[in-house]
């Protein structure tokens, strides 16, 4: 059931603008992220590259964008043609990235969620581990293991819906429906508790490690209204995650 990006790159980049991501997933990454000017960073499952051209926007240096899908890198280098900002892109699994302890920031929107097994996860993580130098930071935004599925349809009013593929046990199936203007594309996800997520990034030499729950921006609130957002922030379908490589 793993997601085949290649079918779907333009309309994921598409489900991106909605307020949803902007006002609060991004908007929340940001706050986490704090000032990143003259970091060295990669944007790990990069997809088209909208975080990576944001990294880069907020300061980082030698930003570099990785994705297993060629036809999201295709999108992420012709948007790099138009809109220079010295940005390289790969194509590239995640679980063999090795940047050698080199950098300081590795950034990942939705990765850790598409590992279907403890030793895929445990891979990711200690791909994540040896390319951050001693003190470097992983930020990510991953499904939030802790949203039951009694919760998994209350998404439909920000444009996306959620159903477990199989019983609630670890490696099941987690498929997003995200319901754009003149399509609904699925991406799917796997279910992993997050103290299995906590072992995998301990185990991997990574400390210090923080759950953040998702903050709406102020233009969302003058754009919407608080209760438009009060069902998302009360029972987040998202949630976010940072730490810090141990030296």
């Amino acid at each position: 059931m793993t997601t085949d990006y290649n079918q779907i790159a333009k309309e994921y980049q598409a489900s991106k603008l909605q307020p949803w991501r902007t006002h609060l997933e991004r908007a929340t990454l940001l706050q986490i992220l704090g000032p990143i000017q003259g970091l060295r960073t990669i944007d790990v499952a990069c997809g088209e590259g909208y975080y990576t051209r944001l990294l880069r926007r907020l300061g980082a240096e030698d930003v570099c964008g990785i994705d297993l899908s060629s036809k999201m890198i295709d999108l992420a280098r012709e948007q790099e043609q138009s809109d220079r900002l010295a940005i390289e892109y790969r194509v590239g699994d995640a679980q063999s990235i090795d940047y050698r302890a080199s950098l300081d920031l590795v950034f990942a929107a939705y990765l850790l969620n598409y590992a279907s097994t403890v030793g895929e996860l445990n891979a990711m993580c200690q791909a994540i581990s040896r390319s951050l130098k001693p003190g470097g930071r992983f930020v990510t935004v991953n499904n939030n293991p802790d949203d039951p599925p009694s919760n998994f349809e209350a998404g439909s009013g920000y444009g996306f819906t959620k159903r477990l593929g199989g019983s609630l046990v670890e490696g099941t199936p987690i498929v997003w429906s995200f319901h754009l203007p003149d399509t609904t594309i699925e991406v799917t996800n796997y279910y992993l508790q997050k103290s299995t997520l906590e072992a995998a990034l301990h185990a991997a030499g990574l400390g210090e490690l923080r759950w953040h729950a998702p903050r709406v921006s102020n233009e969302g609130i003058e754009q919407h209204g608080s209760d438009y957002w009060r069902p998302f922030l009360e029972q987040p379908p998202i949630v976010f995650l940072e730490c810090v490589k141990r030296g």
